[in-house]
């Protein structure tokens, strides 16, 4: 008796549950760069500061042609307002290269060479940071004048020291320092100039510099 039940539970036939139809995905066409932002143009503005204003005019080819040719975004100088002008195009390939440029001539307005600050356009790991040597420590009269003395070195050479061994581009303007490159390698130029203000002597930098550089180049 108790054979036949469980035969009976055993021969339960599984019927197929008909395939449910769904429903097809839809398909959509990607969206054109002008149209991410409901096919309005964006602007951005950089401020031309009086002492940049001639390296500008001689340099304007130079920063112009990768602009429009290369990141296809429209650039203008606005002589009433003094400042450099930049909008999108309906051809604009990505919206990003907009705020690429706007950092491209930010960079220049800085005092960075067209040649370093153009790798802003190229690269997308790298970052312009800048800070001044108040800062770091109060420092007045001649106190400063030998920070910034010992930052750049004799002829520049402790700057290009830590250019060189950092994979940086360093713009000493007066009290305020600007430093181009990428976050690790910022870090690595901002602690030497930063022991340069605080004090140390040049020696100890470029020895702290080659063992920093050294285990960097072990990492990678």
């Amino acid at each position: 008796m108790v054979s036949n039940q469980t035969a009976s539970t055993m021969e339960i036939e599984t019927v197929p549950s008909e395939a449910k139809l769904l429903p097809q995905k839809p398909k959509f066409e990607p969206l054109k760069p002008h149209e991410m932002s409901d096919g309005e143009i964006q602007f951005r503005k950089v401020n031309v500061p009086p002492h940049r204003y001639t390296p500008l005019k001689k340099a304007w080819m130079d920063i112009y042609t990768p602009i429009f040719e290369q990141m296809k975004i429209d650039v203008r100088m606005n002589l009433k307002a003094r400042r450099v002008e930049l909008k999108t195009r309906t051809d604009t390939p990505d919206i990003s290269n907009l705020q690429k440029c706007a950092d491209f001539v930010h960079a220049f307005m800085l005092g960075f060479d067209v040649i370093d600050a153009i790798a802003l356009l190229r690269l997308d790991e790298l970052y312009v940071e800048s800070f001044e040597i108040k800062d770091v420590k109060t420092l007045r009269g001649d106190h400063l004048s030998r920070a910034i003395g010992r930052l750049s070195g004799k002829g520049g050479k402790t700057k290009f020291a830590i250019e060189n061994a950092s994979k940086t581009r360093i713009v000493i303007a007066d009290t305020k320092i600007h430093i181009l490159g990428s976050f690790a390698n910022i870090k690595i130029a901002r602690d030497s100039l930063c022991s340069l203000i605080l004090g140390s002597p040049a020696g100890k930098v470029y020895s702290k510099l080659r063992a920093v550089t050294a285990r960097l180049a072990e990492r990678f």
